[in-house]
């Protein structure tokens, strides 16, 4: 039986190493594997914690349509990496002939790593097709923190949910290879109406924040859902701001949100993600920066 390789355009690969002779703390180092445009990354910036910061940009300003975009990290064992964007990632509109728009992630983070994503928003703009799968997998006591945000699309150019589809696939998978998270949906809003109250409603903005560190007993992941959830109903404001949090499985704490604006959103998730790390590993969350 053949097997279909998934096409790949564009190739990043980072693998971060512990470096524990560096400093008290230790620093964690990035090697830059392969990189082929439009996806790369300039260096890596050391935290005052030993993590190392990396900035994934996207030389073309943004996804094209058709492309087919492939992210591999690999987090060793001890290592700490922090990833982000320098902006919000835009999905521009499909062109006619093409293929879908895909993006695959895999990760892979080793026994006591930590990899913390913290992306700025998609934006899907009008007539957008994209397809995005996610595989993550937990090595013994290894962690992650991972958050994304998806826009309504460009609201200053009234394009509000005027994208063809978006498709989003997310495994994540601990140590023992049992599945901690599996989440699959798609949105076609050309087709079923995603302000109509029985989807978004009146909400734009859908976050959804994975906190995980493998090993901890069931006993530390329903303290922290109760300290998220306190969290969330502080944030609520119906018609304005939805949240929650709740255990999974084994491993983690799934937080998710909707909102009608993002101008607070940052901030909001800043404070779960603080709330969480210090709970998780008792050292505070270091926001990253945007510009060296």
């Amino acid at each position: 039986m053949s097997h279909l390789v998934p096409r790949v355009d564009s190739l990043l690969h980072l693998r971060f190493h512990s470096q524990p002779e560096l400093g008290p703390l230790g620093q964690t180092t990035l090697e830059i594997v392969a990189q082929t445009p439009p996806q790369r990354v300039i260096r890596a910036f050391p935290l005052p914690d030993g993590s190392a910061l990396a900035h994934l940009h996207n030389i073309s300003g943004g996804v094209l349509g058709g492309d087919a975009l492939a992210l591999r990290v690999s987090v060793d064992a001890n290592a700490r990496a922090q990833l982000t964007t320098p902006g919000a990632t835009r999905l521009y509109r499909h062109r006619p002939g093409l293929p879908d728009t895909c993006q695959q992630t895999q990760v892979e983070i080793g026994p006591g790593g930590l990899l913390e994503y913290l992306p700025d928003p998609l934006i899907p703009f009008a007539g957008a097709r994209y397809r995005q799968s996610t595989r993550i997998h937990l090595g013994p006591d290894a962690g992650l923190f991972w958050w994304e945000t998806l826009a309504p699309g460009r609201e200053a150019h009234n394009e509000r949910f005027a994208y063809d589809q978006l498709e989003m696939t997310l495994e994540i998978y601990a140590d023992d290879h049992h599945p901690i998270a599996l989440e699959r949906y798609q949105l076609r809003p050309r087709e079923t109406p995603l302000p109509s109250l029985a989807r978004l409603g009146t909400y734009l903005y859908h976050i959804t924040f994975y906190i995980c560190r493998t090993g901890l007993p069931e006993s530390d992941w329903l303290a922290l859902e109760g300290e998220l959830t306190s969290i969330a109903q502080e944030f609520t404001q119906p018609g304005v701001s939805l949240w929650g949090a709740s255990a999974l499985r084994s491993d983690g704490v799934v937080v998710r949100g909707l909102s009608a604006s993002h101008r607070s959103l940052p901030a909001q998730l800043t404070r779960f993600w603080q709330a969480a790390k210090y709970k998780l590993y008792g050292v505070n969350a270091i926001p990253p920066r945007k510009n060296y």
